[in-house]
């Protein structure tokens, strides 16, 4: 039974009384959840006083009531300290197995919710061995400023590695606005300029509605890195660290181009070509990474050296995605002890299809595989 009224609705019961007859026409929005959850924190606080209360109300029960608390020579004195002793000692125990089991219920629902947002990446993507990982800034967060994601479209493998400005909880709207948008754009647009352009467009509304204020102050790195059928790497910067390319060779730090200022800035320009980062030979891998991991520093003030890293890692062996993101992340985390200064996002990238011939990309306008050079186009039998 719904009260006008009630707390834990939001809605509003009306009628359309300005028509001389015709059916009552009755508006009711569904529950709201913000007064429900204040309701059973409520509960949770009332329930959690109880215990306190009773324990003190005995205390000052024994101290009127008890012959034994009127005396007051010293082994009475020390009965009755003794006694308040244990009821004091009882309610900070309490209190403090309350707060335990409240942190441990908020960082369930933390991690909950960044599982939801920044989902486990799949170990394979259309033939490519992928692994990520997020350090968090903030001691037992779940939540940080950093997103990444990869997507297997018509066009190619898609990859966004993104930073929001500050850490946290209070970066996680910036989050996941953008993360949803590149979901989306990245299988509809054609090329990854329209799928940045969507993101700028998802970006400018967020934050006019959640922060209108600091809209101005608000902005997003943002890396955008498209790997075709042949190995061919396609990308778009926006104020983020270009990714290192490791293989047989050694590692090299992909840097072609100055990047585009970061999203929220500044309009993006009219023209948004792509810049090419070569390609990604089959047992290479692409490091991407956000500017934490590169500006960690140790106890001492001194970087942490992620290139001398990477390269003692490429020359262990075999590249797998998974090894390589547990190595710079325990060395990360050896580097900082335990807490790096800012959040930090690594992922990994690895090439394990076989070798394809050049050229044998998908067309961009039917999302079907190309011919490769030198190879007629395969005709459909009748």
């Amino acid at each position: 039974m719904v009260k006008v009224g009630d707390p834990a609705f939001s809605g509003v019961l009306s009628t359309e009384s300005d028509r001389p007859s015709g059916p009552v026409r009755f508006c009711v929005s569904g529950p709201n959840w913000g007064a429900v959850g204040m309701i059973r924190v409520k509960g949770r606080v009332v329930r959690g006083l109880g215990l306190p209360v009773v324990w003190g109300a005995a205390a000052v029960t024994y101290k009127l009531t008890c012959p034994l608390a009127q005396e007051t020579d010293l082994g009475a004195r020390i009965v009755t300290s003794a006694v308040f002793f244990s009821v004091g000692t009882g309610l900070i125990l309490h209190v403090r197995q309350t707060l335990m089991r409240e942190l441990r219920q908020l960082r369930r629902v933390a991690g909950a919710a960044q599982s939801a947002l920044l989902r486990p990446l799949p170990s394979r993507v259309d033939g490519l061995d992928v692994a990520a990982a997020q350090l968090s800034a903030e001691r037992g967060a779940a939540i940080g400023g950093d997103l990444y994601e990869v997507v297997a479209t018509e066009y190619g493998v898609r990859a966004v590695m993104g930073d929001v400005r500050g850490h946290g909880i209070g970066a996680f709207g910036t989050v996941a606005a953008v993360l949803g948008c590149f979901r989306e754009a990245a299988h509809d647009e054609q090329d990854l300029g329209g799928v940045l352009r969507r993101l700028d467009r998802a970006l400018a509304r967020h934050l006019r509605q959640e922060h209108p204020a600091s809209a101005a102050e608000e902005f997003v790195t943002l890396l955008l890195v498209e790997i075709r059928p042949d190995g061919e790497m396609l990308a778009l910067n926006c104020g983020h660290p270009w990714p290192y390319r490791m293989g047989e060779s050694g590692v090299d730090q992909l840097a072609p181009a100055d990047p585009h200022p970061p999203l929220g800035l500044f309009p993006l320009p009219a023209e948004l070509p792509t810049v090419g980062l070569g390609y990604l030979e089959h047992g290479d891998a692409l490091f991407l990474h956000t500017d934490g991991a590169q500006d960690a520093r140790d106890a001492r003030g001194r970087f942490f050296p992620l290139s001398s890293v990477l390269t003692n890692v490429a020359a262990d062996g075999p590249l797998s995605s998974q090894r390589v993101i547990g190595r710079i992340s325990s060395a990360l985390l050896h580097h900082t002890r335990g807490t790096p200064p800012d959040d930090i996002a690594l992922m990994v990238i690895a090439n394990g299809r076989p070798t394809p011939l050049r050229g044998a990309g998908r067309n961009c306008a039917t999302g079907h595989d190309a011919p490769a050079a030198g190879n007629a186009p395969l005709t459909p039998g009748r």
